[in-house]
């Protein structure tokens, strides 16, 4: 296996743990089950590793990115018949016209200003009742309320802004929502209809019914008869508070942590440049000239 990329915050690598892989890993693991059967283009697909997830139930899988040292790496790294990788510019894609059944392009749109001509390639490259898989950060809440400032992203977008980009290029579109929460779950550990979860264990992606964690509390409906019980509808159930008090916590000890370590590698580095003024102010003892032979 080829060594890991450099994560510079550019582009996410696999190597990386909590949050950002849960919002990474999750977008691809939702676009599989939508991609099987189906020949797909993974725009912009940096390190490859989502590519590689795509093909396990893709026909034919082509991830492309402007990166040479990315592609290069994700040609050697993930490996199978139906899936490849090209160098190229998303601005201009070197396919024929209807090559595609979909293209999935996640974190894609606020890297480049021209979303015009970005929005014009994926259509022209996807055949008649294709379609296109894409994500974007809301410029609304990743910037102005979270107060990210990511260096990357020369463009980013306002839902509405997103919303009328769409609208001028696809006759109709769906939205979904995703956002990493920290919330209490209480599901069925019978089957239930309508819901679907993912969870990644080692190298492989389990889909289930209900979550496969174990139980710490258990709920129980009783009756004399079955008729008696009342209907659950639903097989989970989330709860949070307004506030998202939990995340927010986990938030400000992310925010302390980083400023600390920064604050202690600022000391020392001065501990050190401190310690190599002092070497060179004290005079060297006796005992130093001789451990030199000049004494």
């Amino acid at each position: 296996m080829s060594e890991p990329l450099e994560f510079t915050g550019e582009r996410y690598t696999p190597e990386c743990l909590r949050e950002i892989r849960y919002e990474h890993v999750h977008r691809y693991v939702f676009a599989r089950g939508l991609v099987a059967g189906r020949r797909v283009l993974d725009a912009a697909c940096g390190e490859g590793y989502g590519s590689a997830l795509l093909a396990e139930t893709a026909s034919r899988l082509v991830g492309v990115d402007v990166s040479p040292q990315a592609v290069a790496h994700a040609s050697e790294r993930y490996r199978a018949p139906n899936l490849e990788f090209r160098q190229a510019d998303c601005l201009a894609l070197p396919f024929p016209d209807d090559e595609f059944d979909c293209v999935v392009s996640f974190e894609t749109l606020e890297h480049l200003e021209n979303h015009e001509q970005l929005m014009a390639e994926f259509k022209r490259v996807l055949r008649p009742g294709g379609f296109l898989l894409i994500s974007t950060p809301d410029k609304a809440i990743y910037t102005d309320q979270q107060g990210n400032r990511n260096e990357f992203h020369v463009a980013e977008l306002y839902r509405d802004e997103f919303d009328a980009l769409l609208e001028r290029h696809f006759a109709v579109h769906r939205l979904w929502g995703q956002k990493l929460l920290f919330q209490s779950a209480i599901w069925s550990l019978q089957p239930a209809p309508g819901v679907v979860l993912h969870q990644e264990s080692g190298a492989s992606v389990s889909t289930s019914p209900s979550p496969e964690h174990e139980a710490v509390y258990l709920l129980a409906l009783c009756a004399d008869d079955a008729a008696c019980l009342p209907n659950v509808p639903h097989g989970l159930s989330l709860f949070d508070d307004a506030q998202q008090s939990v995340y927010e916590h986990y938030y400000h000890e992310i925010r302390k942590n980083m400023a600390a370590g920064g604050l202690l590698q600022e000391k020392e580095r001065e501990i050190s440049k401190l310690k190599a003024a002092l070497a060179q102010a004290l005079p060297r003892p006796s005992w130093w000239r001789r451990l030199l032979g000049k004494g």
